[in-house]
């Protein structure tokens, strides 16, 4: 990525993060509604050579804040999600070297039921490999690609981004703007992952606002 680019994007980062410190969010009604939740690794991710199971460890970690809690139901494709949960650790660092294209954060396979076959469905929430709408969310980072090295400009902490979900077939859930963001470091650290509690708190926050201004 050109150096001119990564700083524009860098820019961009740093000012989204100044923003989002300086206003409190109120969430809309329909997502106080959401029962049911995807959690994915942001597609955009590469796969840090020093920590390879950064991100993946982090959307376990995220899933099992989120099961404790017990406000969720965790499902496993894009379809059935009424909010989508992307998840990406911060290293620390605005720019960094990464490996673009492998599917190491994916959504990895679920072991037990009767599931024999990468494209048959598992007993864990109906999760798909090697098939399904390539705009679902789920299927993000299982496809097919080639490993190459790439320069990624990211936030350097943990970033937990809830988009609404989708069930249109003809578009990403993820290219709609996101609902709210939040970033922090270790936010996404278990076993007290912030970014959750933040979250929870947000929305009994947001409930109580509700209540009062019908």
């Amino acid at each position: 990525m050109p150096l001119r680019k990564l700083l524009a994007v860098t820019a961009i980062i740093l000012c989204s993060a100044l923003a989002s410190a300086k206003k409190k969010a109120i969430l809309p009604a329909d997502v106080l509604r959401a029962r049911t939740v995807l959690v994915i690794v942001d597609p955009t991710a590469g796969v840090d050579v020093s920590d390879p199971n950064a991100n993946r460890a982090a959307r376990a970690d995220v899933e099992k804040a989120l099961d404790q809690w017990g406000r969720f139901t965790l499902v496993q494709e894009g379809s059935t999600a009424d909010l989508i949960i992307t998840v990406r650790k911060g290293d620390g660092k605005l720019i960094q070297p990464t490996i673009g294209g492998t599917p190491i954060n994916g959504t990895p396979p679920v072991s037990g039921g009767t599931t024999s076959t990468p494209t048959q469905t598992t007993t864990r929430g109906s999760v798909r490999w090697g098939a399904g709408n390539p705009n679902d969310p789920s299927n993000a980072g299982t496809q097919p690609s080639t490993p190459e090295p790439q320069i990624e400009a990211s936030s350097p902490q943990d970033m937990f981004v809830v988009y609404r979900g989708s069930t249109d077939p003809n578009w990403s859930a993820l290219d709609a703007p996101p609902v709210w963001r939040y970033s922090g470091k270790d936010a996404l650290e278990s076993p007290s992952v912030p970014a959750v509690e933040v979250f929870r708190k947000l929305i009994a926050e947001s409930e109580k606002q509700l209540a009062s201004h019908p």
